[in-house]
């Protein structure tokens, strides 16, 4: 590597705001997130379903068509 073109790297603190401290090296010093995989929806396992879209509860709205009726068409069609 050449000397004086690189930046100073230092130990740094990453704090989430959940409050969990994570050590590492960085060129910045005390970093503060929002997320971290302690934390976050998708890791966590705790992330929302996607729920039905409205255009498809006004579809079936309009024409009458229930889902025990879809589940029943189903059974026919299995049968």
């Amino acid at each position: 590597m050449r000397e004086g073109i690189h930046p100073d790297v230092k130990e740094t603190t990453i704090t989430c705001a959940c409050g969990e401290v994570y050590t590492t090296k960085s060129t910045k010093e005390d970093i503060r997130v929002e997320v971290c995989s302690s934390c976050h929806p998708f890791y966590t396992g705790k992330q929302r379903k996607a729920k039905k879209g409205g255009r498809v509860e006004r579809f079936n709205k309009k024409y009458g068509i229930s889902d025990e009726s879809s589940e029943e068409e189903s059974e026919k069609d299995a049968e």
